[in-house]
């Protein structure tokens, strides 16, 4: 017998009563994600009062352990498993509002307490953030198939990273734009690689190269291109809180422009990104370190020291600590850590204490907030280079024992006691806070000195009188005597030198005394210290060659011959300091003593690791520590598309924005760490091969409206350049940049009173010749009066680390490029460009600018444009002859109505929105 046939109405009602009840099969059975549903309601509705900050009755929701605690009440707020008797529930539920939670706040919905019962029904599991769980290999998802219709994208994928966002794209309905033009790839390209445009000879070559991979040649030349470094490390300097300043109000000089020089040789070294950062970390503390690992620790030492007087030493230095903990954190973990100074994380699983055994790492360095910003690493020239060379080989040769020793000290002038460690101060002084000094019959301490069986105190001193007697005493001021020095009179000039000691070990005081009759009053200085040095005599006295050894060590500690750079010391085992909790954040009120540790809830420190900023290093660029790939691949992924894959680069946690692709964030760090084993140059070279990468950027009406910001990609990137990159261009395409590269900090035109520094004088003074033209990053950046055309653009002040910068749009920006001087000049010189090389006629003229720009030809309407506000500017030229050499420009024999106007034109032209814009 045969079987009835169902006619096709009958099959559709079929598959829709199993789809129906397939679906009511899923959502019955649905598992409650912790991350996605309930973390989300109880940071919106319930952490303010019972979470880091606060915890109201005792509960709080920011570990699993403290929520299924009893509280105050006697009660558990959650039971696992049971949300009828669950306390949370309860007062959820409840009709009465001064029992009822939120707590004076708008109740929780019906959905979402439905929510949080079944969560609690399934047993209350807690999840792991997203970003605090280590990075997992990620399936690449299949672009290339067919379902009802809808075709793959296998024709457009040209590498991973674009199966991940087709994949995103056909769920939001969208789909991919054209690739863009090849002038549009050259200029998008250049400006992200090398932050210029390209050269005349790569411009030329690649828009004559019809081959397939022509492209790639492109992205290869311009990742080998010298100026490649320039522009990555003009975006780390914002992250090392770079300037060429100390801050606070003296904000006075500070030498560190060689640490901006090794950022720039290490980008273009292409240095793995894991050694990168252990050598700004903890370069000081790898076996023999380098000048340039000294250099590299310069990171840490861009934070502030406050010159003015009567300020607490202790106070700024335990600032700069605490800005090295917060910097380490936003830059490098993209994290929130600051506000667990004060109390456990209101959102994220870091406890209070957990912020200082993490500061711990950064509390035993040798800097001291000290006026000469020591330790500072020394790097000879001339004659001194070539003594401290045969300083090293004599010594390496006949006293191998003590070359390590004295090499560092040389080089660093560690580990010395600064003086203003002295205190029990009596007639002696702590002037202006910066150095000891002693006055007639003074008695000052310098504590806890563990002279280790050393034999000689080498010491930097002035003094201003003769006649002057400076005891030592152990212990006391009447204690046993040390020694009696009969002070030289230095007349004001700081000296270097030494005198005995008897054998002691262990930490013993040291007391100075000081009796000078010849001081005029009780307030007259006679004499002040700078550091001390507890050492032996030089080695090797009966060894050929010991007096010019001896004579090249103490000339160089005095070499006014050398390059100076604040760098990161690690104190010696005599100096170790130890660190406390501070009670809510105060640093007067201190807690329990802690030990160096990284928070519990990311893992620990690898095996065998140093409790010191080297085992930080590893821990931080461990494969395990789920945020440290993350955030370089979204920081990169930001520089190229104007938004990171997470748009907030500096939170990485439950109160930053989700990424939209998370997969492809994981993918990303996930091949960094294993397949490109930290090469930052092989990522890059992934996403700016990525048909992603390479679309149009025009706005079609169906994109602006399910895509506004573009987060699903489903055109090119379109983003207003960086401070930076909007004036190197400018200087580039007027034919005025020079190329020069490294050094100290550049003077480019600046208007008169910008600068106000009262307590030093500092005065701006432009620099000569190319100098000026140099690129932006070398620009000489004070911290209270930074280079204003580069504020107005979104630069900061680097006072303290920048890991985002916002874009703005106001109208000083559109005064700024019309009128700032430097954008002034480089439009003359812009027009002169366009006379030389675009011919006679106008028409030509105005062409071969637009091109020089754009890299591809005007439009005829865009030329009219221009044609038509050249003749207005022409006619009020001719009338004007002071107004016509004004604008002209410098150049006698330009100071005509003919260039006048073109320089109006090629002001408008680098003003044009696609000029300012990476299209």
């Amino acid at each position: 017998m045969r079987r009835p046939r169902l006619s096709k109405l009958s099959w559709i009602v079929l598959i829709l009563v199993l789809g129906a009840a397939g679906f009511s099969f899923l959502v019955s059975g649905h598992t409650v994600d912790y991350n996605t549903e309930v973390k989300p309601i109880f940071n919106k509705k319930c952490i303010t009062c019972h979470g880091g900050v606060k915890r109201q009755s005792g509960f709080s929701l920011l570990f699993r352990s403290e929520a299924l605690a009893v509280n105050k009440s006697g009660k558990a707020a959650i039971i696992p498993g049971d949300p009828s008797h669950s306390e949370l529930i309860r007062r959820l539920t409840l009709k009465d509002p001064e029992e009822r939670m939120p707590y004076k706040h708008p109740p929780l919905t019906d959905e979402e307490i439905n929510t949080l019962k079944k969560w609690i029904k399934q047993g209350a599991p807690w999840g792991d953030h997203w970003a605090y769980v280590p990075v997992e290999k990620t399936t690449v998802p299949k672009v290339d198939n067919w379902f009802f219709g809808t075709t793959g994208g296998g024709s457009w994928v040209k590498n991973d990273i674009d199966h991940f966002i087709y994949q995103r794209m056909r769920e939001e309905g969208l789909k991919p734009s054209v690739e863009a033009s090849k002038a549009t790839l050259l200029r998008r390209v250049s400006l992200d690689i090398i932050g210029l445009p390209a050269s005349a000879e790569t411009t030329e070559k690649f828009l004559a190269n019809n081959q397939a991979d022509a492209y790639e040649k492109l992205v290869d030349e311009l990742l080998a291109n010298p100026h490649y470094g320039e522009r990555w490390a003009a975006i780390w300097m914002d992250l090392a809180r770079y300037a060429d300043t100390k801050g606070y109000e003296r904000d006075d000089w500070r030498s560190i422009w060689r640490y901006r020089d090794w950022l720039i040789q290490a980008f273009n070294e292409n240095k793995p990104y894991n050694l990168f950062l252990t050598e700004q970390l903890a370069g000081d503390l790898l076996p023999d370190p380098t000048d340039a690992q000294y250099i590299a620790t310069a990171f840490h030492r861009n934070s502030m020291t406050n010159d003015e007087g009567g300020t607490d030493n202790e106070e700024f230095r335990t600032a700069a600590v605490i800005d090295r903990v917060n910097t380490t954190w936003e830059t490098l973990m993209g994290t929130t850590f600051a506000c667990v100074q004060c109390h456990s994380h209101p959102y994220d699983p870091f406890r209070h204490e957990e912020y200082y055994q993490f500061m711990a790492f950064f509390n035993n360095t040798r800097d001291e907030d000290t006026y000469d910003d020591y330790p500072l690493l020394k790097e000879f020239h001339r004659e001194d280079s070539t003594k401290f060379v045969q300083l090293k080989t004599w010594l390496k040769k006949q006293a191998p024992e003590r070359e390590k020793e004295l090499i560092k000290f040389v080089k660093t002038g560690q580990p010395a006691i600064n003086s203003i460690a002295a205190d029990q101060l009596v007639n002696a002084a702590l002037t202006d806070t910066k150095w000891l000094v002693l006055r007639n019959k003074a008695v000052a301490r310098i504590p806890a000195v563990d002279f280790q069986n050393h034999t000689q105190l080498l010491y930097r001193y002035k003094s201003w009188k003769p006649g002057g007697k400076w005891e030592i005493h152990f212990d006391r001021p009447d204690g046993p005597l040390v020694n009696t020095v009969q002070v030289a009179d230095t007349k004001g000039g700081w000296k270097i030198t030494t005198l005995s000691l008897p054998l002691s070990s262990g930490a013993r005081d040291l007391y100075f005394t000081y009796r000078n009759n010849s001081l005029s009053s009780a307030e007259e200085t006679g004499m002040q210290f700078d550091w001390f040095f507890c050492t032996d005599p030089f080695p090797g006295k009966d060894k050929p060659g010991y007096d010019s050894a001896a004579k090249y060590f103490n000339d160089l500690l005095v070499s006014q011959q050398k390059t100076i750079t604040p760098v990161m010391v690690e104190n010696p085992s005599s100096l170790f300091r130890n660190t406390y909790l501070f009670e809510r954040g105060n640093w007067l009120t201190k807690g329990k003593k802690v030990t160096a540790a990284v928070p519990r809830s990311l893992g620990a420190l690898p095996v065998n690791a140093p409790k010191n900023r080297l085992g930080l290093a590893a821990w931080v660029t461990d494969k395990k520590n789920p945020l440290t790939a993350r955030t370089i691949v979204n920081r990169i992924w930001e520089q190229f598309f104007g938004q990171g894959i997470a748009e907030t680069l500096e939170d990485l946690g439950t109160q930053g924005i989700p990424p939209t692709h998370r997969e492809l964030l994981d993918h990303l760090s996930w091949k960094l760490m294993y397949t490109y084993n930290w090469d930052l140059k092989k990522l890059m070279k992934e996403i700016l091969l990525s048909a992603t990468y390479r679309q149009d950027s025009k706005l079609s009406k169906e994109a602006t409206e399910k895509d506004p910001f573009n987060k699903f990609y489903a055109r090119g990137p379109r983003v207003r350049l960086s401070a930076e990159q909007l004036r190197d261009q400018a200087l580039a395409v007027s034919g005025l940049l020079c190329e020069k590269m490294y050094g100290p900090g550049v003077f480019p035109y600046q208007p008169e009173g910008i600068w106000m520094s009262p307590w030093n004088g500092g005065t701006w003074k432009k620099s000569d010749s190319c100098d000026q033209y140099r690129r932006a990053l070398y620009t000489y950046w004070k911290r209270s009066a930074p280079y204003p055309s580069m504020i107005s653009f979104d630069g900061t002040s680097r006072e303290v680390c920048t890991p985002r910068r916002i874009r703005t749009n106001t109208p000083l920006q559109s005064l700024t490029t019309l009128n700032d001087s430097a954008y002034t000049e480089a439009a003359q010189f812009f027009a002169y460009r366009m006379q030389a090389e675009g011919g006679q006629e106008l028409k030509t003229q105005i062409s071969r600018g637009y091109e020089l720009s754009m890299y591809q030809p005007i439009s005829p309407e865009k030329l009219a444009v221009f044609e038509k506000l050249y003749m207005t500017a022409y006619k009020s030229f001719r009338a004007d002859t002071a107004k016509t050499r004004l604008m002209a420009g410098a150049v006698l024999n330009k100071q005509n109505p003919t260039t006048a106007a073109l320089v109006v034109v090629a002001g408008a032209m680098m003003n044009l929105d696609e000029f300012i814009t990476k299209n």
